[in-house]
């Protein structure tokens, strides 16, 4: 019981750090490039939705080089079921899902090109580095492709603001401290998350899938939260479709890329990839058809998430 107790604290202290070197990382990075007067649609494009997705980044970096490929791929499938059903779900609770914004269509058919490239990755049961190499090639198209577009557009962003002062020799340092609570978060969170998995007699892939997929979501709900309160409807849902692209072309780009490949457990094709199309195709379907992703809606979803974690744990 000792033990389960001290891989409990490691898990909750590896949230906190992850929480807190995100928004620190996110936020020096925003004063930096206000500086440098880079575009405003480039720090919204690059730096907030990669800053989100540095906790899953630096999880399944760490869950790689201890060799649990398990955590680590469950955590991106979790992390995008996660995306959608929770932090979509309580934006469209919130009423901030029901009003897209432009170039959201373009994001929805991202999500399910990724999400195709997912299943063949899965069902194959293998990511070799070259494909990873390409994957992430693919992510930095999307990239290309959705700024010029968003610019040819004229849909630019209204400039960011950040609660750092406009200092760069405060941003620069705000920054690299943040960096390292995040990798020293994720190795705390590995670490005892695969002590509970030990512990409990759970299988990594099921941790993987819900306390590390959980925990490396929350810098994505603390942003969709803040824009439900602030009514930013195309905020909510650029984000959560954002962080799923990336954490399918680029996580696991990079992960398998730094790993040599990646190997992907036989029991995540049976049962865990078919919640993340299903989920993620749901999501594109209304958005192509332009449905309404009102309050009923999100609190199904939000349902939904929750019976899907119990029936992981029984």
């Amino acid at each position: 019981m000792a033990l389960a107790e001290t891989d409990g604290m490691l898990v909750i202290a590896g949230f906190v750090l992850l929480m807190l070197g995100g928004e620190f990382v996110v936020q020096g990075a925003i004063t930096i490039a206000n500086r440098l007067k880079v575009p405003p649609l480039l720090i919204g494009f690059t730096v907030v939705a990669i800053g989100t997705s540095l906790p899953e980044l630096a999880v399944v970096l760490e869950a790689v080089s201890e060799g649990t490929h398990e955590i680590a791929v469950g955590a991106v499938l979790g992390s995008n079921v996660a995306n959608v059903m929770l932090v979509l779900g309580t934006a469209a609770l919130l009423g901030a899902a029901s009003d897209p914004g432009p170039g959201i269509r373009r994001d929805a058919i991202a999500v399910a090109v990724a999400t195709v490239i997912l299943l063949a990755a899965v069902l194959i049961g293998e990511i070799a580095s070259q494909f990873g190499v390409l994957m992430l090639l693919g992510l930095a198209a999307y990239y290309t492709y959705s700024y010029r577009a968003s610019k040819a557009d004229g849909n630019d962003v209204e400039d960011s603001k950040s609660w750092l002062p406009d200092n760069v020799k405060l941003a620069i340092p705000t920054t690299v401290a943040g960096g390292y609570m995040i990798w020293t978060g994720a190795q705390m969170l590995v670490e005892g998350a695969t002590g509970l998995a030990t512990d409990y007699g759970i299988s990594e892939s099921v941790i993987g899938l819900s306390i590390v997929a959980l925990g490396t979501s929350l810098p994505e709900l603390a942003v969709t939260l803040v824009a439900g309160l602030r009514g930013q409807g195309g905020v909510a849902l650029g984000n959560v479709l954002g962080s799923n692209v990336i954490n399918i072309l680029g996580i696991l780009g990079v992960a398998s890329t730094y790993a040599g490949g990646l190997i992907v457990a036989p029991e995540f094709a049976v049962r865990d990839i078919w919640v993340v199309v299903l989920t993620s195709g749901f999501i594109v379907a209304m958005l192509l058809d332009e449905r309404h992703i009102g309050r009923r809606v999100g609190a199904t979803m939000v349902a939904g998430y929750l019976a899907y974690m119990v029936f992981l744990y029984l």
